[in-house]
């Protein structure tokens, strides 16, 4: 499909959408800004005192039904997360700017368009809603150790390396081979290699192991204020309470696309990996996002799918000198696919004046609303452990910590609370 056909198909999905709805603008970090009280609400109510308005409604296609796992229940998500870029963005509905034009239909079940380079979010549906990533997560796994893995490095792939689903979307790696850390890269962005991701999350994680690398991931997504991020596994194949929401892969997105090195790699058409002395021929692999090649001025991105999280979508474009990104999750590929769906709502985003804003992305490390002097939010991610030794794909996670006793000083009292959210899991679907 040519970029004049997606654009094409962009409209048409753009056609079939609800009436307008609105939201309030955030403004953005330094900016004078209203008191929250006098804030109209995405349905023109105020908000600040009492129960909070009706989500409106998110503009959606229709998609053919599916048969699929149940939903795995997320842990409940803290007033002051809700927040996280603005009291706009705290909603199970639909946000946009007042008076913009209303974004088009899709079957994602929340999703987020954002401007990579001032922060500013243009729009979302269900921001901070909770879904399972796939593949996706792989964004997270560069964003934690990108910077940090020497791109020269020849590693020897292990058995356990190789240890991923049946089926699941891998590069071909072999035990014993042995394969730079840049060719690996490109095996886990152009391909989606879980078994790269499996290697890159060993290395990463030191004496830890995977292990590490994936309590890397976990902590990266807690400075970056990804707070309904929790990473299990580091491909994204689905873990025992493994989450993360539009928001979040919006801000590890904007990390990931900061790093000229991570954008070379999202643009690199195909990658040779080489032959493997008598263990394996060298072979080619291809960019599997197709927003590379059929959009204009696509930066990248990654798609991701499992039976679970359904479709999957980051894709990142510039226009006219700006760049914006779409995230979006639960999609079916019905009647257009994921990374489809995700050109439409860049088209959307770009249809927008450049002061057109909803909320922002927040800088790593800012403090988050309600949280303690020291900047810890009151519920803390939790980090997830990886798979025990020995077992075929169970999980343990953290023991209870007992509850501080009031005459305990601040300090406790954080400790007490990063621990406590690191108890809560959810049903595995």
């Amino acid at each position: 499909m040519t970029g004049s056909a997606t654009r094409g198909a962009a409209a048409v999905v753009g056609a079939l959408v609800l009436g307008v709805a609105t939201a309030v603008p955030v403004p953005a970090a330094g900016a004078a800004s209203t008191p929250t009280a006098a804030l109209p609400s995405a349905t023109g109510r105020p908000v600040g005192a009492g129960a909070p308005p009706p989500a409106v409604p998110c503009p959606r296609q229709p998609a053919p039904a599916v048969s699929r796992p149940p939903r795995p229940v997320p842990p409940p998500v803290a007033p002051a997360e809700r927040a996280v870029g603005g009291t706009a963005l705290a909603t199970s509905g639909l946000v946009v700017p007042a008076g913009s034009s209303p974004p088009p239909r899709v079957t994602a079940t929340s999703w987020l368009v954002a401007d990579l380079d001032t922060g500013a979010v243009l729009g979302g549906c269900g921001p901070h809603e909770p879904g399972t990533p796939a593949s996706v997560q792989k964004l997270l796994l560069a964003a934690t150790l990108l910077p940090s893995l020497d791109p020269r490095r020849v590693v020897t792939v292990t058995r356990a390396d190789l240890d991923i689903e049946p089926g699941s979307s891998a590069v071909g790696l072999v035990e014993g081979g042995r394969y730079p850390v840049e060719l690996l890269w490109l095996g886990l962005l152009l391909q989606s290699g879980n078994d790269t991701a499996n290697v890159l999350a060993r290395l990463g994680g030191g004496a830890q192991g995977a292990a590490g690398g994936v309590r890397a991931m976990n902590e990266r997504a807690h400075r970056l204020g990804a707070y309904q991020t929790r990473a299990v596994t580091p491909s994204g194949l689905d873990g025992p309470g493994q989450f993360t929401s539009a928001y979040d892969l919006a801000l590890i997105a904007r990390v990931c696309f900061a790093d000229p090195t991570f954008r070379r790699y999202a643009l690199t058409r195909q990658a040779q990996v080489p032959a493997q002395g008598r263990l394996a021929r060298g072979f080619q692999i291809q960019n599997e996002n197709p927003l590379v090649d059929r959009y204009p001025g696509a930066l990248g991105g990654k798609t991701g799918f499992t039976d679970l999280a359904r479709h999957t979508y980051v894709g990142a474009a510039e226009r006219d000198g700006r760049r914006l990104v779409v995230t979006l999750l639960g999609a079916e590929p019905r009647p257009l696919r994921g990374w489809q769906q995700g050109a439409a709502l860049l088209d959307w985003g770009f249809s927008l004046p450049r002061n057109a804003t909803v909320g922002r992305l927040v800088d790593p490390g800012e403090p988050v609303p309600g949280a303690t002097p020291a900047g810890v939010p009151a519920t803390a991610p939790a980090v997830a452990a990886a798979p025990a030794a020995g077992t075929s794909g169970g999980f343990r996670w953290p023991g209870v910590a007992g509850v501080g006793l009031a005459l305990l000083g601040a300090i406790l009292a954080v400790v007490t609370l990063r621990r406590r959210r690191g108890d809560r899991t959810s049903a595995d679907g």
